[in-house]
């Protein structure tokens, strides 16, 4: 046979294995185009299952750190108000003790009973600014609704309008929160 033959020949055989071939090249190409489709289709719902569980995280420590700070501050304000309950109780017996300290003492005996009760004031007095509770100053401050409980008003020239003429009850503040009102009466 003539090399020319032998040629022809074996590129007829190899024409033929590659239509043989070529399909079944391209169904193991289709197959792992289908598992890649696949396996991508896998890896975004994984993760986006993890960025799911990402964010649950990231809410949760917040939710948990923000839970931390508002007991710490609630603990902050109970050590900081803890005597609140007792001055608001004690409070309407340091009025009693004003008023029974204005009465005058006409006996030598009254007037040393007068002066156990003073003395025993000034202890409650003191022992309640130790714990940060005060008097307000009212007459001639500016009327402020927060801090004052009007009672009246009258026309003052000696004062100007919406100030604080008179007081008719001591008003306690605890720090920086009202205790009570003072009960006071307003320059118009």
């Amino acid at each position: 046979m003539s090399e020319e033959k032998k040629n022809e020949t074996l590129n007829e055989e190899l024409v033929q294995e590659n239509d043989t071939i070529e399909p079944i090249f391209a169904e193991e190409n289709q197959a792992v185009n289908e598992e890649d489709t696949s396996e991508q289709s896998i890896l975004a719902e994984l993760e986006a299952k993890a960025n799911e569980w990402e964010n649950r995280y990231l809410r949760l420590q917040a939710d948990f750190e923000n839970s931390r700070r508002r007991t710490k501050l609630d603990l902050e304000a109970a050590q900081k108000y803890r005597v609140q309950n007792l001055a608001s109780d004690l409070l309407q017996s340091l009025d009693n003790f004003e008023r029974a300290l204005k009465i005058p003492a006409e006996h030598e005996e009254t007037k040393s009973l007068m002066q156990g009760m003073e003395m025993v004031y000034k202890g409650i007095m003191e022992a309640l600014k130790r714990e940060g509770v005060e008097a307000m100053d009212t007459v001639g401050q500016p009327f402020d609704p927060h801090m004052h409980q009007a009672v009246m008003q009258v026309q003052d020239e000696n004062f100007e309008s919406n100030v604080v003429v008179e007081e008719f009850q001591k008003g306690y503040m605890l720090k920086d929160r009202v205790l009570r009102p003072a009960m006071v009466k307003v320059n118009e």
